[in-house]
């Protein structure tokens, strides 16, 4: 395989404009995609604003920054990515979609192309089957904000080829970051240990252990967590966990992972979390408290 020299990422959300950032900051030419030019637009001036906060706080150089810059372009093309030698894929979690676009991809790329999924949940075996290449297909899951958290986990498949999972988890020590091999269940590591922590906090409540606050506090002094389990859930976003959750219950059919029907609820009404300014708590005052939903 070839030396990485040029990435591709695939989706300008928050997790995807994140994965650009890492990769321009590290060195590599960065090209981002983007369904359309509104959203490209709002992909490149976030990362921009990131960098240019980084600047203001004496966190990064000026000239720094703008090399970065230099080495990130965008694009709502993907034709513009046949030439990339990592694509990687942070779009909408709906394996039908990934699958449609890595579709598309693999007709268009060179062979020595590798594929990376950031999904949080979804097989990536099933992903890099529905490639001509499901042994140069990895899994690799960064953590959000991306600029900020150290961990990548690195998934590898039972089709994954030992050079590519090497590639792929050297790639992600040059970003900076932590890697962590994992194999290919849904969760991995970090969400297969955290979903059900969040999930039978909420069941907690639903119980009556205690109120949404003391549950909080005591998870968070009790066990030197930084935040509580329902500050964490509405951070992640409800929608978020309720959608891991689903996936997760369907492939492994046990209690721990259903979404209990309090968060399903919660999803129903809209209450997502922090980007939707309520969830268990309600954001819209100088502080949070705990929202009328579940009070």
């Amino acid at each position: 395989m070839s030396e990485i020299r040029k990435v591709g990422v695939v989706g300008g959300g928050l997790m995807g404009r994140g994965i650009a950032q890492v990769c321009a900051a590290a060195g590599y030419e960065t090209v981002v995609r983007e369904v359309n030019e509104e959203l490209l637009g709002g992909c490149l001036e976030a990362i921009g604003r990131q960098l240019d906060r980084a600047v203001e706080k004496g966190k990064l150089d000026a000239d720094v920054r703008d090399s970065t810059l230099g080495r990130l372009s965008g694009t709502v093309s993907l034709d513009d990515l046949a030439d990339c030698d990592l694509v990687i894929e942070a779009i909408v979690e709906n394996i039908e979609a990934k699958k449609d676009l890595l579709g598309a991809l693999d007709r268009q790329n060179p062979e020595h192309t590798i594929f990376a999924s950031n999904t949080s949940s979804l097989t990536v075996t099933e992903m890099g089957a529905s490639t001509s290449r499901p042994d140069r297909f990895v899994g690799l899951h960064f953590f959000n904000p991306v600029p900020v958290m150290k961990l990548v986990e690195v998934v590898r498949t039972g089709s994954t080829s030992q050079e590519t999972f090497d590639r792929a988890f050297a790639f992600a020590k040059s970003l900076g970051k932590v890697p962590v091999a994992c194999r290919d269940n849904s969760g991995f590591i970090v969400n297969r240990l955290l979903v059900p922590y969040m999930l039978d906090a909420i069941r907690g409540y639903e119980e009556g252990i205690g109120s949404i606050e003391d549950i909080d506090t005591a998870m968070q002094l009790g066990t030197g967590y930084p935040m509580g389990p329902f500050v964490l859930g509405d951070f992640v976003g409800l929608d978020t966990l309720y959608y891991i959750a689903e996936i997760m219950f369907d492939e492994y059919r046990e209690r721990r992972f259903a979404p209990p029907p309090l968060l399903k609820r919660m999803y129903l009404a809209g209450y997502f979390g922090r980007k939707a300014g309520k969830g268990f708590y309600d954001y819209s005052g100088d502080e949070p408290v705990v929202s009328d939903f579940v009070r």
